[in-house]
């Protein structure tokens, strides 16, 4: 088949994926949003006209569906020339701060790929998941498991953040994690991107 005939034959499945994310039945409901998920990430530009029933989503009682939310609006940056992610921002990072860990690590992977695609809004971002320090969840293991996908995060787009000492002291302080796995975490961002002998100092 050639190239130029996928997209539409992907295209006509986009209403029955959209209507089945309201199916009563469970399975074809979680099937389609992982579909939708799926295709925003291969084909942005082909779901970037869906970006509000994304967004509503978010506000989806199940949980399922709001991760998978968080997922296709991330994959939507590189379509995104109206600006639409950037107005989103604050109720897209909302559940960063708890209660639930496994929102909060889906949105700061998000948030990398978003920035990857836009890169000033580096900042902003970097500081949204330093954010997850005060962050409360349903138990202190959950907090120490997001601080770990909170450091992956951060280190897919480092290079981009323009207050880098801020992201090495968090990371630094966290060598001591009591989570064996985010402390591993800790050190390799440590020994790709800073010194693991001393975090810099604050200036002023």
């Amino acid at each position: 088949m050639a190239a130029h005939a996928v997209a539409p034959a992907v295209a006509e499945l986009i209403p029955s994926l959209i209507a089945g994310v309201a199916s009563s039945r469970a399975s074809v409901c979680f099937r389609s949003a992982k579909a939708l998920a799926l295709m925003a990430e291969e084909s942005p530009e082909l779901l970037y006209p869906r970006f509000d029933f994304f967004l509503r989503q978010l506000d989806n009682p199940n949980s399922i569906l709001r991760w998978n939310a968080m997922r296709s609006l991330a994959s939507l940056a590189p379509a995104d020339r109206a600006g639409k992610l950037e107005a989103a921002l604050d109720k897209y990072l909302s559940p960063i701060p708890g209660p639930q860990m496994i929102g909060a690590a889906t949105l700061m992977h998000g948030a990398a790929a978003i920035v990857l695609a836009k890169p000033h809004l580096a900042g902003r971002l970097a500081r949204s998941i330093l954010a997850v320090r005060h962050a409360r969840y349903e138990r202190e293991e959950c907090h120490n498991v997001a601080i770990g996908h909170a450091i992956l995060a951060l280190g897919q787009f480092y290079h981009l953040i323009d207050d880098q000492p801020a992201v090495l002291r968090f990371v630094h302080a966290q060598r001591a994690n009591p989570r064996p796995a985010t402390a591993a975490k800790a050190r390799a961002f440590l020994a790709k991107h800073g010194s693991a002998e001393r975090p810099p100092r604050v200036k002023g």
